[in-house]
């Protein structure tokens, strides 16, 4: 991949649509639109112009055409948007006339971001929220990848940044003009004291909930024995025919999964196989152990069993799922419930809401995902190795390496291949 390309993309939605926007960005992002426009709006402001193909002059459509000089773009480099008509072949002509010039061709998936990070407007953590902001299907997802997008957790590694080498700062005086190589034991005890303190403020936040359980949807299992309702209460908790609802026993085989988005909450709702010890059918028989597996794996686990037969689970809610025939009926603590009729599905949806709530980070808070914890974790070792050092050089090169962790988060230090798989995760155009 050339970084001295130009690269253009389609960036709206897959036409035939009422717009569509194609993005030119590179160092010959504005001498493309001139080839095409004729001449160039002024920075930052939009103009009507027609487009045409520069080998033969034909009319490829009028559309809206804005530039924005670089450096101060969402790429750092010049930029250029195209607001056309959104049919097929108008997007196919422009693309194809945008390609035939030399210096210019179409973009790889998250090349846009991608040059964003190299040109400095925005760092790793920030392209991980931009990512899942892309992704957000809740309210709560979005909240948290806005949060991350909009650069909170990278003031947050910035500021404990700051403090690590404010530490080593301290440390190297001490080395540098103590009198024959001896640390003064008060100033010492003082970075040592300083690296527990940032060790816990880190390590508070390795305590929240991950960003996994926000991104994929808490797990909710609903199990139980054959018949018991648990596909009749999937399909009205997602409201739709999700899953095959039959008085035959045994009718679900396999897990079936479907997200949904409750109170803005993500989950993601588990049917399972009627548990019975006395199958006879092979393919039952493998059903009803990947329910087990389902169960241990459930961050919620729905029994919509006998009374007090449910799985060892701390978030189990025991359900009576059949309120509307009288003999199903419990004199018990369990939900009564009734997919049929709706009765005790409104509190059985603030129920799960609640739990998922404790479950999850915080609303507008950031949530850390696998690559930032650990990183983290990385950072929390070797200061927890720095506070417990007793020669001054060790303490030294501990607290370098957290720093190195530190600077991996947001990009300072990185690796090709975590590039690529981070920036892989963009559509192309973006």
């Amino acid at each position: 991949m050339d970084s001295v390309d130009t690269i253009f993309a389609l960036s709206s939605g897959a036409p035939p649509a009422a717009i569509a926007v194609v993005r030119i960005s590179g160092p010959k992002a504005l001498e493309a639109v001139k080839r095409l426009a004729g001449t160039l709006p002024a920075p930052r402001k939009a103009a009507l112009r027609k487009l045409t193909d520069p080998d033969d002059g034909s009319l490829l459509d009028q559309a809206l055409v804005l530039i924005f000089p670089g450096p101060a773009t969402a790429t750092g480099e010049d930029l250029a948007e195209l607001h056309l008509h959104g049919g097929r072949a108008v997007v196919r002509g422009v693309e194809s006339a945008l390609g035939t010039m030399q210096g210019l061709r179409k973009a790889e998936a998250g090349e846009f971001t991608r040059r964003a990070f190299a040109n400095g407007r925005i760092d790793l953590n920030e392209a991980d929220g931009l990512a899942d902001l892309l992704s957000a299907e809740s309210e709560w997802q979005r909240r948290a990848a806005a949060a991350m997008a909009g650069g909170s957790f990278s003031r947050q590694v910035e500021a404990w940044r700051e403090t690590l080498l404010r530490l080593a700062a301290m440390l190297e005086a001490e080395l540098d003009f103590s009198d024959e190589g001896d640390v003064d034991e008060q100033d010492y005890s003082k970075i040592t004291n300083g690296c527990r303190k940032l060790h816990d403020a880190i390590e508070g936040h390795l305590k929240l909930p991950a960003a996994e359980k926000l991104r994929d949807g808490l797990r909710v299992v609903l199990a139980g024995p054959p018949n018991s309702g648990k596909s009749t209460l999937l399909n009205a908790l997602v409201a739709r025919e999700a899953a095959i609802v039959s008085y035959i026993a045994g009718t679900t085989r396999d897990v079936i999964e479907v997200p949904v988005a409750l109170e803005g909450i993500p989950f993601l709702f588990t049917d399972t196989a009627g548990l019975r010890d006395d199958s006879g059918d092979a393919i039952e028989a493998i059903g009803i152990e990947r329910a087990n597996k389902a169960i241990a794996e459930a961050d919620m686990l729905l029994w919509l069993g006998p009374e007090g037969q449910g799985p060892t689970h701390s978030k189990l809610i025991e359900i009576e799922a059949k309120a509307d025939m009288a003999k199903h009926v419990r004199k018990s603590e369990a939900l009564i419930v009734s997919a049929k009729t709706g009765d005790g599905m409104g509190e059985l949806v603030q129920l799960l809401a609640t739990y998922g709530r404790d479950m999850l980070p915080p609303p507008d808070a950031f949530a850390l995902n696998q690559r930032q914890r650990h990183l983290l974790r990385d950072t929390v070792l070797f200061l927890s190795h720095a506070s417990k050092a007793e020669d001054p050089l060790i303490m030294a090169e501990e607290l370098r390496q957290a720093r190195l962790a530190l600077d991996a988060l947001t990009g300072r230090a990185s690796t090709e291949d975590m590039l690529d798989a981070l920036f892989g995760r963009f559509c192309i155009g973006k």
